[in-house]
């Protein structure tokens, strides 16, 4: 019953990634938090590591369509794997009630990220050399410690700042934030595992369900209005952000 139950979270997580092209934590969070019982911080922590694994996958995938930077990623991962402990080591601090408010917060600021996203070359400023060198470090130092406080990929920061200001196109943007969250995501991880943040029997099952997920959900996004379903899935992030943030004003002191 927990496999069965844990694949289909990983399914509904990785279909949603593969949907919208972002990653699956802001939807795994709630699904394990709902149907596996675990506590705010235990599904941060558990789905991070899950993270890591699906988004080897995902990057491998990027990677033989061209659509990764090697070079990019490693500028990225470099800052990264220094700030995802520490977001782990401050979600770890926060109460049940912070924490689970300051995510209703950012699941908000992603559905508007994705409401935005076809935007984002529009108002693209391209850089080079030095310039896109510290552009990448800065976001990786961001999206690390984002990653390693939200048990997420850190996409949401890394996409739109290589696609604004480094003048990466979308498909190269998504593949190099993958890789380079591979070894950062794995370093906030195993910080949320020593503080005892991961749930590892929820692993086997959340896995192969986020990858396979993550694969129909690619092939189901050419199928449908991309519009709609940012739109549908924007709406959706919103409800259970305010879901959230009302729920840790509720819960007591």
């Amino acid at each position: 019953m927990l496999f069965l139950t844990t694949l289909l979270v990983g399914l509904g997580a990785g279909g949603f990634g593969g949907l919208v092209g972002l990653g699956g934590g802001v939807v795994m969070i709630p699904l394990m938090m709902r149907f596996a019982a675990l506590h705010q911080h235990q599904a941060h922590g558990t789905s991070l590591m899950a993270l890591v694994f699906t988004g080897a996958a995902g990057a491998a995938t990027y990677y033989l369509e061209g659509s990764v930077d090697a070079a990019a990623a490693a500028c990225l991962a470099a800052t990264a794997m220094l700030t995802a402990p520490l977001g782990a080591l401050f979600a770890n601090r926060l109460s049940e009630k912070r924490l689970k408010g300051c995510f209703g917060v950012f699941i908000i600021v992603v559905a508007w990220i994705l409401l935005a996203k076809p935007y984002f070359a529009l108002f693209a400023t391209p850089t080079a050399g030095w310039s896109r060198v510290l552009i990448l470090l800065a976001s990786g130092l961001g999206a690390g410690f984002l990653s390693g406080m939200m048990g997420v990929g850190g996409g949401s920061i890394m996409v739109p700042a290589m696609v604004l200001l480094a003048g990466f196109g979308q498909h190269g943007a998504q593949g190099t934030s993958l890789l380079a969250m591979v070894p950062a995501g794995a370093v906030g991880a195993v910080t949320h595992a020593r503080l005892g943040n991961v749930v590892t029997p929820l692993l086997p099952g959340l896995i192969p369900g986020i990858i396979v997920g993550t694969c129909l959900g690619g092939i189901l996004a050419h199928l449908l209005s991309e519009g709609a379903l940012r739109i549908i899935f924007a709406v959706i992030l919103t409800w259970q952000g305010i879901r959230d943030v009302r729920r840790a004003a509720a819960m007591e002191q």
